[in-house]
């Protein structure tokens, strides 16, 4: 009986601390912030990028799927390293700054592994952070149509 009542406790507290995620599949471009520790001007990075996809969305951090954990040599996670990410919302593409968290190799065989990845959000503009919530809000209701005029004419 008191296992669960902690059980219950728990998930209750879970479920107030953590984001509520939205399972969304869209098209997601990374590339690597520019490293700044040369003394020549950086070339910009987002030639060298990657796609994916999501699988999970919300407030404060994205899971996407991934071919392949790093680009060219550089993990996508790990080294506090931060990626700029672009989201194919129906709405508009949106720009955001990514931590990566944490990643986790999944698929059976090597020909269709893939690397799930899963990443804070650290900076995104006021715009891109409306568009976003906006997104997360209110993608997958569906609106009330005004209906016909019911006119009734034959």
């Amino acid at each position: 009986m008191l296992r669960e009542l902690i059980s219950r406790f728990n998930r209750s507290l879970t479920k107030s601390v953590v984001s509520f995620r939205k399972s969304y599949h869209a098209p997601i471009k990374v590339w690597f912030e520019p490293d700044r520790l040369t003394g020549s001007l950086p070339a910009s990075n987002e030639n060298i990028s990657a796609m994916g996809e999501t699988k999970d969305l919300s407030r404060t951090g994205v899971a996407f799927l991934m071919s392949s954990i790093r680009i060219k040599e550089k993990y996508l996670v790990g080294q506090d390293r931060i990626l700029n990410a672009e989201l194919d919302l129906p709405s508009g593409k949106v720009r955001m700054q990514l931590l990566g968290k944490r990643y986790e190799r999944v698929g059976k065989h090597i020909s269709i592994e893939k690397f799930l990845i899963g990443a804070q959000i650290v900076k995104m503009t006021a715009d891109n952070r409306e568009a976003y919530e906006q997104f997360l809000k209110y993608a997958g209701r569906r609106k009330k149509g005004a209906g016909s005029l019911g006119l009734e004419i034959d």
